[in-house]
């Protein structure tokens, strides 16, 4: 493979000033990073610890395998809601007893670890994870259930937690239930629906309703333990597999399942060891230009992410506005398209259907790293047929049966987002960095569009326009729409997997290949090919 050189000048003005730019903002990240990992606050982890209980981030920490890295998801859920930042949760992905597996732990500090709108997401998009990749779920429990209050918005959708639970079970993936302490309504479910259950004496509480509600629907008198405790739940009802003294050798007998699971160990669909780039993944920070409307060169950042930089690029000379090629990633082959000069033209549209199609001839897995504004406009580009070749390309990616991965470097605007297979379209992981802004455009065009539109209206009316009104509805429009199109705004909704430091994109990557390649050669479904010389597209228009 070509190895790639650099034009980055790290000596410049401008470099010093995109660097300095993207470590502001992953210092906000880390600042809404330090909201999640406080939980409910120093008032409630007090009384966590004064109960002699580990916090859910500890729980963690001590079920995976010394000095291995995780990878959180959704971690600014519930950012800019009212809701706590962090989804009153932890989800992620981990290696346990050497097996890689998909981790949802409870907050119990969070409102005693109840479940929200955006906590029931952040559970149902790990699951989805574990469910793609066919990798073993752990769920470490501790919860009251539906946080009543909002309870409209979430016991109809949350009933798909305990479908999916059990629909991973028959398919073969395993399901583990470590119970920490009260597990109410809903919350018990997740034990009673997991293939595994471990209970720890005098602490874990497991039943659909607790004993105010027992003696309100009943009349009837009981109290915790004869109700749902774990020596009730080991030794009469069945529930519990496994009575552990405390929480540590409840995490200990967690281990020991997984270490019995047979499960396969990730690495096996690596074509090459894997080999540091050549160029330093530290000069990420000062790719991407403050102004989004400045392009740059995506092949500086593959340069700095793939194995020994080295990259066998695809049609070089044809629609250069999209990068795309071949590389390797931690050993794992991988194809590669990215945006060079943001808008998607024809021909990068008729290339990029092309190379997907390639990649799946081949089983290889792609890589989408997203700067773009989106499908080229105006009458000559509408002759020329953009919106078939757009249609083209999106065809493709909606229908490819590889692993797809996405990380939103820069502007992600317009039917781009989709081309370039946005969350719609249903990557394995999708990452944003902090720089990265999505919206069905950029606010100065959508705020212009408005007041196009809005004078158009006055003159069929036969009305004078009002400007100082337009010039505050542009204002307005503009603010809002920049506040919405940054990507802690997106990622509190749940629209990508994790905000990401630039410098941490080639291990985080690396962890989800693993995870891919854990499930099959092609990571299981959906991502399975289909007959040999099947049809795998929809009609395109050529």
């Amino acid at each position: 493979m070509t190895v790639l050189a650099s034009a980055l000048d790290t000596g410049s003005a401008s470099y010093r000033a995109r660097r300095e730019a993207m470590l502001a903002r992953v210092a906000d990240l880390d600042a809404e990073h330090a909201r999640a990992i406080a939980g409910g606050g120093p008032k409630y982890l007090k009384r966590h610890r004064d109960r002699g209980k580990l916090t859910a981030r500890e729980r963690v920490e001590l079920l995976l395998d010394p000095d291995t890295p995780f990878l959180e998801f959704s971690a600014l859920a519930g950012y800019g809601t009212d809701f706590p930042v962090g989804g009153s949760g932890v989800t992620g992905l981990g290696v346990v007893s050497g097996t890689l597996c998909v981790i949802s732990a409870n907050d119990p500090t969070v409102r005693g670890g109840s479940t929200n709108p955006w906590s029931l997401k952040k559970s149902l998009r790990a699951m989805r994870i574990a469910i793609e990749n066919r990798l073993p779920l752990i769920n470490l429990v501790e919860s009251g259930g539906a946080d009543l209050p909002t309870q409209k918005e979430i016991f109809i959708p949350g009933g798909q937690v305990f479908r999916d639970l059990t629909a991973m079970s028959a398919t073969g993936i395993p399901t583990i239930a470590l119970v920490f302490g009260n597990s109410t309504a809903g919350g018990a479910y997740v034990p009673g629906m997991s293939d595994y259950v471990v209970m720890i004496e005098g602490r874990s509480k497991v039943f659909l309703g607790g004993p105010p509600l027992v003696k309100m629907a009943t009349g009837e008198e009981s109290d915790d333990e004869s109700l749902g405790g774990a020596e009730m739940h080991a030794r009469t009802s069945g529930l519990a597999d496994f009575l552990a003294a405390d929480e540590h050798d409840a995490i200990r007998i967690g281990r020991s399942i997984v270490a019995r699971l047979n499960w396969p160990r990730p690495g096996s669909g690596r074509r090459s060891a894997p080999a540091e780039p050549a160029l330093d993944p530290d000069e990420l920070l000062g790719i991407v230009p403050e102004d989004l409307k400045i392009p740059f060169d995506p092949r500086e950042v593959i340069a700095r992410i793939v194995d020994g930089s080295r990259f066998d690029e695809f049609k070089p000379l044809y629609g250069t506005s999209l990068v795309t090629g071949w590389a390797d990633l931690h050993g794992y082959p991988i194809g590669i398209l990215a945006n060079a000069r943001g808008v998607l033209f024809s021909a990068e549209s008729q290339k990029a259907a092309q190379f997907i199609q390639l990649a799946n001839q081949i089983g290889v897995p792609l890589l989408f790293l997203q700067n773009t504004t989106g499908y080229m406009v105006g009458a000559s580009y509408e002759q020329a047929g953009i919106i078939k070749h757009g249609a083209m390309m999106i065809n493709a990616v909606s229908n490819s049966r590889v692993p797809h991965l996405t990380v939103v470097m820069g502007a992600s605007y317009g039917a781009g987002n989709y081309g370039m297979c946005g969350r719609a379209y249903d990557p394995r992981f999708l990452f944003a960095w902090p720089s990265a802004k999505s919206a069905v455009m950029g606010p100065a065009q959508l705020a212009g569009v408005l007041s196009i539109v809005g004078r158009q209206a006055a003159a069929a009316r036969g009305d004078s326009y009002d400007e100082a009104a337009d010039a505050a509805m542009r204002a307005l429009v503009e603010e809002q729409i920049e506040a919405e199109s940054r990507s802690f705004f997106l990622s509190g909704r749940l629209y990508d997997d994790a905000v990401i430091d630039p410098r941490d994109t080639r291990a985080v990557l690396g962890l989800c290949l693993a995870a891919i390649d854990s499930g099959g050669p092609r990571g299981g479904p959906p991502g399975q090919p289909g007959p040999a010389g099947a049809s795998r597209f929809g009609v395109f228009r050529m």
